[in-house]
C-alpha cells in the first residue's frame, strides 16, 4: 500500500470531515450561547449546517493542495472531477418539489392505497404511509433515487403532524434504507449500481433477477415492520394524504392538467438525459422559465435547499480520488463474505457509488466478489447521512422536524434493524 503526501493528507481531510458530521448537533447548541446575528453566532451556525460541512472541509484541503502542489496541478485536478451527479440531484430536487410534481405523485399514491384499503379494509392513514414508503423508494429504479427521495421525503413531511424523537429516527431510517436499495430493479438508478453496470455488463435482467427481487422484499418488510411497531403513534401523528389534499386545496389555486403534464414531462426529459450535464442544465434553466411564467400554481422554488445538498455531494466527491490509495487494496484482499460486510461498514463513512466505483478499478475481482460489493453498498446506504447521495436530499426536506437537527449517531442506531433487512435478504435469500 503505497501514498503519496498529498493522498494521505485528503484522508485526513476528509476523516476530519466525517467526524464533523457527528458534532453538528453540539455546534450548533454552541452557536445558542452567543447573541443572535453576533459574528460567533453565524460562524457556528455555518459550522453546524450538516450539508456545507464537506464544502468547507474540501476548501481547507485545496488550499493545502495549492500551497504543496501549485496552482497549475489544483485546477488540472479540479478538471479531472465529475461533478454531473450533484448538479443532476440540484435540478431533480427543484423539479420534484414543486407542487404539480408533488401533487401528482399524491394523487398516485392515493389512488393505489385507497384500492389497497377497499381491498383489505386498513386504517387510511397507515395504508397511505405503507405505499409512500414502498412505492416512493421502488419508483427510484426508474425516476432516480434523487427524484424518488425528494417526492416521498416531501409527502412524509405532509403527513407527518407531530413527532416524537423514536419515530421520526425510525421513520427517516426506514426512508433513507428504502430508497438506498429501491433503486435496484434497474441498472441505471441507483448510483452505487450505474458506476459498475456498464463495465461489468450487468443488464436489466441481471439487476433484476440478482438485486431487484431482493431488494423489493426488503422495502415490503421493512415498511410493514415500522408501521406495525409504530402504528399507534401514527394514527396519533399523521394525517391522511387525502386530508393533506384538502388542506392545500382550501389555499392554492387548482393546477390546470396540462400545467402539471408540461413539470412531468420537465421531469422525464431531466431523468432521461440524467448522465449527460450540459443537456439536463439546458432543460432545467428552461424549466425556470416555465416556472416563472406558471408562478399561481407555485410554490417558492427550493433553490438554496437544493444547491446546500449539491454542495454537500461536490464536497464528498473533492475527496473521492484521494481514497483510492487504501480503499482499492483493501477491497482487493477481500473474501466475499468479507466483503460484503466490509462494503456495508465502509458506506457508513463514504459515498456507496464512490465505493462502487473504486471496487470496479481493482482488477481481477470475482462475479462472486463484485455482487458482494454492490449488495453491501447498497444494503448500508440508510447507515448515515454520507452513505447515499440521495439522503442528503431527503436531509434537507425533513431535518427541521428535529429539534437541533438530526444526530448522526441517532440515525445510525436507528437504521441497523432496517439495514439488517436488507443484508439478509441481499446475502442469505
Amino acid at each position: 500500500m503505497t501514498f503519496t503526501t498529498i493522498e494521505l493528507l485528503g484522508t485526513v481531510f476528509f476523516g476530519l470531515a466525517v467526524l464533523h458530521t457527528f458534532l453538528v448537533g453540539r455546534i450548533m447548541q454552541w452557536a445558542h450561547h452567543f447573541p443572535k446575528d453576533s459574528l460567533w453566532n453565524n460562524v457556528l451556525h455555518l459550522l453546524g449546517e450538516i450539508e456545507a460541512v464537506f464544502a468547507i472541509w474540501a476548501a481547507l484541503f485545496m488550499t493545502v493542495y495549492i500551497a504543496l502542489e501549485g496552482w497549475p496541478a489544483a485546477i488540472a485536478y479540479q478538471t479531472s472531477l465529475n461533478f454531473v451527479e450533484p448538479f443532476f440531484i440540484f435540478a431533480i430536487m427543484v423539479i420534484c418539489s414543486t407542487r404539480p410534481v408533488l401533487g401528482a405523485a399524491r394523487q398516485g399514491i392515493m389512488l393505489v392505497s385507497t384500492a389497497i384499503q377497499k381491498i383489505f379494509r386498513t386504517p387510511a392513514v397507515t395504508t397511505d404511509l405503507f405505499v409512500v414508503l414502498t412505492l416512493g423508494p421502488l419508483s427510484g429504479s426508474f425516476i432516480t433515487e434523487p427524484a424518488a427521495m425528494t417526492v416521498t421525503a416531501f409527502m412524509l413531511n405532509s403527513m407527518l403532524q407531530k413527532e416524537t424523537n423514536k419515530l421520526i429516527y425510525a421513520l427517516i431510517a426506514v426512508l433513507f434504507v428504502n430508497v438506498s436499495i429501491g433503486g435496484a430493479l434497474t441498472p441505471f438508478a441507483a448510483p452505487p449500481i450505474l458506476m459498475v453496470a456498464h463495465k461489468w455488463n450487468w443488464d436489466f435482467a441481471f439487476i433484476l433477477t440478482h438485486f431487484g427481487w431482493k431488494s423489493a422484499l426488503a422495502v415490503l418488510f421493512n415498511a410493514i415492520a415500522l408501521i406495525l411497531i409504530f402504528r399507534r403513534d401514527f394514527k396519533q401523528n399523521c394525517i391522511t394524504l387525502k386530508e393533506v389534499e384538502a388542506r392545500l386545496a382550501g389555499s392554492q389555486a387548482e393546477i390546470p392538467w396540462p400545467v402539471t403534464l408540461v413539470h412531468l414531462l420537465f421531469l422525464a426529459g431531466i431523468v432521461i438525459t440524467g448522465h449527460h450535464q450540459n443537456a439536463f442544465m439546458g432543460i432545467f434553466l428552461l424549466f425556470l422559465g416555465v416556472a416563472t411564467v406558471t408562478q399561481r400554481y407555485q410554490d417558492r422554488l427550493r433553490l438554496k435547499e437544493s444547491l446546500l445538498v449539491s454542495l454537500f455531494l461536490g464536497g464528498i466527491i473533492q475527496f473521492g480520488a484521494f481514497q483510492k490509495w487504501w480503499l482499492a487494496p483493501l477491497l482487493g484482499s477481500m473474501s466475499d463474505l468479507l466483503l460484503f460486510k466490509g462494503a456495508v461498514g465502509l458506506t457508513a463513512i463514504t459515498d456507496n457509488a464512490a465505493l462502487t466505483y473504486l471496487g470496479s478499478q481493482v482488477e481481477g475481482l470475482s462475479d462472486s466478489s463484485k455482487y458482494a460489493l454492490v449488495a453491501g453498498a447498497i444494503a448500508g446506504g440508510g447507515l448515515t447521512i454520507i452513505a447515499n447521495a440521495p439522503n442528503a436530499a431527503g436531509y434537507s426536506i425533513l431535518s427541521h422536524k428535529f429539534p437541533g437537527g438530526i444526530k448522526p449517531l441517532n440515525l445510525l442506531i436507528a437504521a441497523l434493524a432496517p439495514t439488517a433487512v436488507a443484508i439478509f435478504c441481499l446475502w442469505v435469500l
